[in-house]
């Protein structure tokens, strides 16, 4: 406060939570007892829902909550809450429909006004300390806002009421749609959402619609899968003749290709220090939310990883290694392992990108002439740049070929490309002196599954033997202080800056996404008990989450004590950004039956596609993490099991990689000693082969073992 003491958010474990304890506002974490405050006071909840790296959050907190005036205002007439997103988002998504339902908007900072029971009557996003924007001032807004509540009850009750029921019948997909035959409707499907993407297909700058414009990681690996196979069948009867599906193949790899390579050369992509920002505020990758987040580098990890494995171009590769590198530099807790949170856009307000962002002069002052002409060319750094607030500001991105530097300059081609490489540390290392936008230290649990995920495709196809064991060991780590079988799994690993843990219950997303890296885990490794830590998930969100009354799973267990919309039960479909949680948990099933061939995973999982299956191609380029699951539910699934410990394992391992698909996994088995049942069931004469080998599974049969990379190659073309 500003008196120097703290408010009660001083005790909060969140670090947005407690980024705000020296606010002149009596903040309340959300819990029961700020709603029993509301209501023996008899005052509406003001809502506010942000993030440490939210830019615009940060713009509100100086602008509103900071003021004195505003403060007396919200301490008299309301009772605040503040909410971290990333800490809860059960709170956060259920409040975003309610807000989006009654404004058409929604985004952070979330900005609601409740009643005392929680449920919103009023809400928006972003509101400035006075009228502009065509926005009403905050302070006016919480004065109508209070008055409505103390004079108008039962309007705003009415109003509260009718929000709660859209949210209830928008979030619910209740009811499976009759007659769905996923054998026979599953490849229509697929092509509808891989056609929904290449319609969105932005021809001149890659990616998908306009500004503002995010990479939609599920439908680019949609649709390297769709090129990497080339085509979609529908029982004995192919959907399109051959011409159309090598058209309808080639066109998915030209849409995936030329907007990965658009986005490597982009703003969006840290040219310095590998990573990519969160989004592009313009349609050309060149202007980005300077924000990095963890989950969004997972998917894009794996976006290139895959299509290095599908198309072979070095580029690539080179983007998925200095997406590692950034993260391990980062992102990562290389002494204890685990992945943090984010990383914010700006040091201050203001500071708009200056991080990351270069003029001219600040270049030149720390490269040799040399280098600074060929960089200034690479980098596309001019006198008038591409921020507003500073026109010398430049976002560097790829403004020029190598043979066009080398033209421009003179020299030779690895000469050029020296200075340009050389350049690149230099300006790496003066951007270090700058003051280094916060990371948020948090350790979440289901983002953790996805780093390791991705940590691990990495690995082994670009044979980084350390990240592979930094994965591992971020997973152990997460396994062992957060989940328990008898008290679940927790949805905080750890909070940074050494603040002690608090054990909130995990959401679907949490145990999806851990069931996944668990798998991948053993798929890299052969260990058994990462097979049997992945079918626990996978049966605790069957008995947690599954719906079995209408199909599909909710996204959280509901709440002993359920306040305002946390009584709404949802089924997340859309991938927003992060894939779906039913996408993924259907995806775990799949994975779980090849493995064990018991019915119940297979159940669960189809039962789940057939409950979206009616709604699903309206969500198009949004559900594409759906497609990928549709995609391993049509194919079925076929397992590469390479047995052996030698050099030739490891040739036969990385033969087994080439390609994406995905419904295909390559298993490494050091020995036979211990397998899942469905594997010991069909692997029953590898030991006899007298070397390292590799089999070729799809369902419960295996081809004959194969001993030579060349032979390999041949089964699985």
């Amino acid at each position: 406060m500003s008196d120097g003491t703290e408010n009660a958010l001083g005790l909060a474990a969140s670090a947005y939570l407690r980024s705000a304890r020296h606010q002149p506002i009596e903040w309340m974490e959300w819990g029961v007892e700020a709603f029993a405050k509301a209501k023996a006071e008899d005052k509406p909840v003001l809502l506010d829902i942000g993030a440490v790296w939210c830019h615009w959050c940060h713009v509100m907190d100086r602008e509103s909550y900071e003021n004195a005036e505003t403060a007396r205002i919200i301490n008299d007439l309301f009772v605040a809450v503040k909410v971290d997103r990333d800490e809860r988002p059960d709170v956060d998504s259920r409040y975003q429909a309610a807000v989006s339902t009654i404004s058409g908007q929604s985004g952070w900072p979330l900005t609601a006004f409740l009643t005392p029971d929680g449920k919103p009557y009023f809400g928006g996003t972003y509101f400035p300390p006075d009228d502009r924007y065509g926005r009403p001032g905050f302070p006016r807004v919480l004065l109508t806002m209070a008055e409505a509540f103390q004079k108008r009850r039962d309007e705003v009750e009415e109003s509260a009421g009718g929000v709660m029921l859209a949210i209830e019948e928008n979030e619910s997909f209740s009811g499976r749609a009759e007659g769905v035959d996923l054998e026979r409707l599953g490849p229509e499907l697929l092509v509808k959402l891989v056609d929904a993407a290449t319609k969105q297909f932005d021809e001149r700058n890659g990616g998908f619609g306009s500004q503002p414009k995010f990479p939609h990681s599920g439908a680019l690996d949609l649709l390297i899968d769709a090129a990497s196979r080339g085509g979609v069948k529908s029982g004995s009867s192919p959907l399109m003749d051959g011409k159309a599906v090598h058209e309808w193949a080639t066109r998915a790899s030209e849409v995936a290709q030329f907007s990965l390579l658009k986005m490597a050369a982009g703003g969006i992509h840290d040219q310095l220090a590998g990573g990519f920002h969160r989004y592009s505020v313009d349609e050309r990758w060149v202007v980005p939310h300077f924000e990095k987040m963890a989950y969004d580098n997972t998917e894009l990890l794996k976006n290139y990883v895959h299509a290095f494995q599908a198309f072979g171009n070095p580029e690539f590769a080179r983007v998925a290694r200095g997406i590692v590198r950034w993260m391990d530099e980062w992102m990562s807790d290389r002494e204890r392992s685990g992945f943090y949170a984010s990383q914010d856009a700006d040091d201050s307000l203001d500071d708009d990108g200056d991080y990351f962002t270069w003029t001219r002069a600040e270049a030149r002052a720390v490269l040799t002439a040399e280098e600074f002409a060929a960089a200034a060319l690479y980098f596309n750094l001019r006198d008038i740049g591409d921020m507003h607030h500073n026109p010398q500001k430049n976002v560097l991105h790829v403004g020029a070929t190598l043979d066009g530097i080398v033209k421009a300059v003179g020299g030779e081609r690895d000469g050029v490309r020296g200075l340009i490489e050389a350049a690149a540390k230099k300006m790496s290392a003066a951007r270090l002196g700058r003051k280094t936008p916060y990371v948020d230290k948090t350790i979440y649990t289901g983002w953790n599954g996805m780093c390791v995920s991705a940590y691990l495709s990495a690995g082994r196809v670009l044979g980084l033997e350390e990240t592979v064991a930094f994965a591992l060991k971020s997973l152990d780590r997460v396994l062992d202080v957060a989940w328990s079988p008898v008290a679940g799994l927790a949805h905080v690993v750890a909070y940074g800056e050494g603040v002690g843990a608090v054990r909130l219950a995990a959401g679907l997303e949490d145990y999806a996404f851990l069931a996944l890296a668990a798998l991948d885990a053993w798929e890299a490794t052969g260990e058994l008990r990462y097979y049997t830590v992945a079918k626990e998930l996978g049966d605790a969100m069957g008995s947690r989450f599954y719906d079995a009354a209408g199909g599909g799973f909710f996204d959280a267990e509901l709440p002993v004590e359920p306040i305002g919309v946390l009584r709404a039960r949802r089924k997340p479909l859309q991938d927003a950004p992060v894939p779906a949680g039913n996408s993924v948990a259907a995806m775990v099933m799949f994975r779980l039956f090849a493995l064990t061939d018991d019915a119940k995973y297979e159940a669960w999982g189809k039962e789940t596609l057939e409950t979206f299956a009616g709604v699903v191609e309206h969500f198009g380029l949004y559900a594409a993490s759906y497609g990928l699951a549709l995609r391993r539910a049509v194919e079925g699934a076929v397992s590469v099991c390479v047995v052996g410990v030698d050099e030739r394992a490891r040739e036969l391992e990385l033969a087994a990689l080439r390609g994406y698909a995905v419904n295909r996994s390559v298993v490494r088995l050091r020995d036979l000693s211990a397998l899942p049942p469905a594997l010991a069931e069909t692997l029953p004469h590898l030991g006899a082969s007298g070397g390292s080998v590799a089999l070729v599974c799809r369902g419960m049969s295996c081809l004959p073992p194969v001993g030579g990379v060349e032979e390999l190659v041949a089964v699985l073309g």
